[in-house]
């Protein structure tokens, strides 16, 4: 028997963060919407801890902030320290009235606390196991075809949002190229218990052999990111190796709860809206991890489209044109993002001068440069 085909405003392909942060945003709008994600659960390995200001603000209309305060950690300074000294510190006090810090959680518990509101607000709405296998654009309306354990089934929307990662089927369907390569920086990291005195603190190691950096987790842990050469091992002696040349710091391979060796690259799509297709988060941009910005840039994306989405579906006048400005804006606010991870990839690299690099670093820890990098890494710019 022909299983008919239903009718939704939006397709969203991808239950991610960002996927599912667009999910909660358009049932709080009335929009009628699936999300579909071919994994049955979330995964709890994830590189993204950090939410900065712009991001909790529109986590705070959600109604979310509380849970996600109450879980996560606030880290309302950032220590750096070079080969020898004390360089500066960076305090966020400043960058916002209401949320004047970054909150780090990782993002598996993250993704929980936005399922689970999901799941509050619009019942069924996010489909598991449901994987995606073409997206096909007509004049009228988008169609999106998915398998999942109850058979092959069509959707017909007004528009398909690909918030489907790095590796896009939306965009591939699209027929949109995603322009960049990768970046020669190879990285460790690792989730360690805290042996620090450094707290709800970010520290900064700026060694000459490379940056290593750390951050506060929930639970008495530390996370760890180390740049590596070509020689140094990718296991987790490894990494315990090169942060205790590095800092001075011990730390015990045997209370390691998660480890990863992984790679940088950048990417930018070339059109964010094509017909009724429409791309954010890593499906639009894959940006360095090093400063955190790519998942709250997904966000960013989806608090922005959203608010559009209304007036796209019911407008006269056609839906790509409705959101060229969108793709504008968003595009121009990824470039920008690349461009800073860049710029914190380059402090983190081998200098053939400690000197040179440290009075640069301490200059920007200085007024009036302190408080525009405190606006930068907490991404007040977008």
């Amino acid at each position: 028997m022909r299983v008919p085909i239903e009718e939704v405003d939006v397709v969203v392909v991808g239950g991610g963060p960002v996927g599912l942060f667009l999910g909660c945003e358009l049932a709080m709008r009335g929009v009628r919407f699936v999300v579909l994600e071919q994994e049955q659960a979330p995964r709890r390995h994830s590189r993204s801890i950090g939410l900065h200001p712009p991001a909790l603000e529109h986590f705070a209309r959600l109604g979310l902030t509380t849970a996600l305060l109450q879980r996560g950690v606030r880290v309302k300074r950032g220590t750096v320290f070079g080969d020898r000294e004390l360089l500066g510190e960076l305090e966020f006090h400043g960058v916002s009235q209401e949320f004047p810090f970054v909150l780090l959680l990782p993002q598996y518990e993250t993704e929980q606390l936005l399922e689970a509101h999901l799941e509050r607000l619009s019942p069924g709405a996010l489909r598991r196991g449901a994987r995606t296998v073409q997206v096909r654009d007509g004049r009228e309306a988008a169609f999106v075809t998915y398998e999942a354990a109850w058979g092959t089934r069509t959707l017909r929307a007004g528009l398909v949002v690909g918030a489907d990662g790095k590796r896009s089927l939306v965009r591939r369907n699209a027929h949109i190229d995603f322009v960049g390569g990768a970046y020669p920086d190879r990285y460790l990291m690792g989730d360690f218990l805290d042996t620090t005195a450094y707290k709800s603190a970010a520290v900064i190691h700026l060694a000459m052999a490379g940056v290593v950096e750390s951050f506060p987790l929930p639970g008495g842990v530390r996370r760890w990111v180390v740049r590596t050469e070509a020689g140094d091992g990718a296991d987790v002696a490894a990494l315990c190796a090169l942060i205790f040349e590095r800092t001075g710091h011990f730390v015990s391979v045997s209370s390691c709860r998660m480890f990863s060796a992984f790679g940088v690259a950048r990417h930018l799509a070339e059109r964010f809206v094509v017909g009724r297709v429409v791309l954010v988060g890593d499906a639009a941009h894959e940006v360095s991890p090093i400063g955190g910005q790519g998942m709250n840039l997904g966000w960013l994306d989806a608090a922005e489209l959203a608010e559009i989405v209304p007036r796209a579906l019911k407008g006269h006048q056609p839906v790509e044109r409705t959101l060229q400005g969108f793709a504008v804006r968003r595009r121009r606010r990824a470039y920008f993002a690349a461009r800073q991870a860049e710029f914190n990839m380059a402090f983190g690299r081998p200098w053939r001068s400690a000197w040179w690099r440290d009075f640069v670093v301490k200059r920007l820890l200085r007024p009036p440069f302190r408080a525009l990098l405190a606006r930068l890494f907490t991404m007040r710019w977008l």
